[in-house]
């Protein structure tokens, strides 16, 4: 029997012989999957049985949407045929001779139309697409399961950088009230440090499946600057700057730049010069941040002038809390850290042993007050103004001192 092949979704001419249908006793079951010749599951069309040549398909059952078909025969050796709904009447897509139905027994019988004996039948040309497609699409398949594991990782990563922000909670928790401080840092930093490594580890691996995902790098980046703060690790903070940059060398070169990610890589950048007391590339880097991504500008700069406190660098912290001020004025934080930031300079009035605010600084906690009356820093900035307030009465002559001194 010779059949014409013209497509591998295309047509077969099948002579018509009369079949008489015969009353069955028994029945068997027949099951199957249907692919085309790319590998790729159908999931329309028919699969009927034949006996022979005959176009009196005895029985038809239809595809499923995961490319499956099932059901009853009686017994005999057929002819199994997959018809596309597109398929021109008396014509096949497909055909498996000899396949025989066992009364009381279930057949499997896949159409697979990336075998090679439906492959080599068609023509020269379409057996060259037909490769061409198949590499694209093991290509796609391999893509998409990349970008599965990525986005998994990704999930992986994004609570672990949630578990480490709530590490000193989850410290006290686990120690309990008797706890002392030391030993809540050292449990605090070793959570910090299992959330930061296992993150590391996912983007190395990810940014060498895919290079050119910027968010990628700034994930790497952020969690080797999270280790390098707890351990203080120089090279570290190389590294973290190495993925920041990278990030933004990919940003460079992308159709949609992203500018949360940029936003991030230079903040990223400018803690790293910060923390190793590089002011100007700091400020640098931070004025970017706030450049490129006007929505974080305030939380950029309220992050430098915290860094520069806790570094003991006021005149940085203060600069930095006035640009964040500028970005937000409502935002209470940067005026107690440009408060923070300026009482460095404070001065110890000689008589009483107190202190002497420099110029702004009392201005900057009475605004901190106002705008958060109940704030985290209320109590100690009090303390500071009333001890102030005392300092500038003497130097007025108005305190207690003064009046006795007038009174003799």
């Amino acid at each position: 029997m010779k059949r014409n092949f013209l497509l591998w979704l295309g047509v077969l001419a099948f002579a018509l012989l009369p079949v008489f249908a015969q009353t069955p006793k028994a029945t068997g079951k027949i099951h199957g999957h249907v692919t085309d010749p790319t590998g790729v599951t159908r999931t329309d069309g028919t699969v009927s049985l034949t006996i022979g040549d005959s176009h009196n398909y005895k029985f038809t059952f239809p595809l499923s949407s995961t490319g499956d078909y099932a059901g009853e025969a009686t017994p005999g050796t057929y002819t199994v045929i997959f018809r596309a709904p597109d398929t021109p009447p008396g014509l096949i897509v497909d055909s498996i001779e000899n396949v025989k139905i066992v009364a009381g027994q279930d057949v499997h019988q896949d159409v697979d139309m990336s075998r090679k004996a439906y492959v080599d039948k068609l023509p020269a040309e379409q057996q060259k697409q037909l490769e061409e497609l198949r590499k694209r699409n093991a290509e796609a398949l391999k893509s998409n399961a990349i970008i599965k594991s990525i986005n998994a990782d990704i999930i992986t990563s994004n609570q672990d950088f949630k578990d480490a922000d709530a590490a000193r909670q989850t410290a006290k928790q686990a120690l309990g009230a008797s706890a002392s401080r030391e030993e809540l840092d050292a449990k605090e930093n070793e959570i910090k440090t299992a959330k930061f490594s296992e993150i590391e580890t996912l983007m190395l691996k990810d940014t060498t499946a895919r290079a050119d995902v910027s968010a990628l790098w700034a994930q790497l980046g952020q969690a080797q600057l999270g280790l390098a703060r707890i351990k203080g690790d120089t090279s570290k903070y190389d590294e973290a700057e190495a993925s920041y940059k990278k990030a933004l060398e990919v940003e460079a070169t992308a159709k949609k730049p992203n500018l949360q990610n940029q936003g991030a890589a230079h903040s990223g950048l400018g803690e790293i010069y910060a923390r190793t007391g590089k002011v100007p590339e700091a400020n640098a880097a931070y004025e970017e941040a706030a450049k490129i991504n006007p929505a974080g500008a305030a939380t950029y700069l309220t992050n430098e002038a915290a860094l520069f406190v806790n570094a003991g660098n006021g005149d940085a912290a203060a600069a930095a809390a006035d640009e964040a001020i500028k970005a937000d004025p409502k935002l209470p934080l940067p005026y107690y850290l440009k408060g923070q930031g300026l009482i460095q300079k404070a001065t110890v009035e000689p008589k009483t042993g107190k202190m002497i605010l420099p110029e702004g600084c009392a201005e900057a906690y009475q605004q901190y007050l106002a705008l958060a009356p109940t704030g985290q820093f209320v109590s100690d900035v009090k303390g500071i103004l009333a001890e102030a307030a005392q300092v500038h009465s003497s130097a007025f002559g108005n305190d207690t001192g003064s009046k006795k001194k007038k009174g003799k």
